[in-house]
């Protein structure tokens, strides 16, 4: 990958980032949020997707290599 390339994605990803935090900020005031439950929602979402990945991988019998080992 080009290194142009490679800033420009980097470049969209940290402004992405910051637009995120700064309208969950804005929100979060405007709401009267707790900031500590502002920290449950990216746990809920990392939750989600190792839930998804792990029972996507129990579920496909291709991507179990240990069933047909030898023991």
């Amino acid at each position: 990958m080009p290194p142009d390339k490679f800033a420009l994605i980097l470049v969209c990803v940290v402004a992405a980032a910051g637009a995120t935090v700064w309208i969950a900020v804005l929100l979060a005031t405007a709401i009267k949020v707790p900031f500590g439950w502002l920290g449950l929602i990216p746990a809920v979402l990392v939750a989600y997707v190792v839930f998804r990945v792990i029972s996507q991988r129990v579920g496909n019998a291709r991507q179990d290599h240990y069933d047909k080992m030898d023991h």
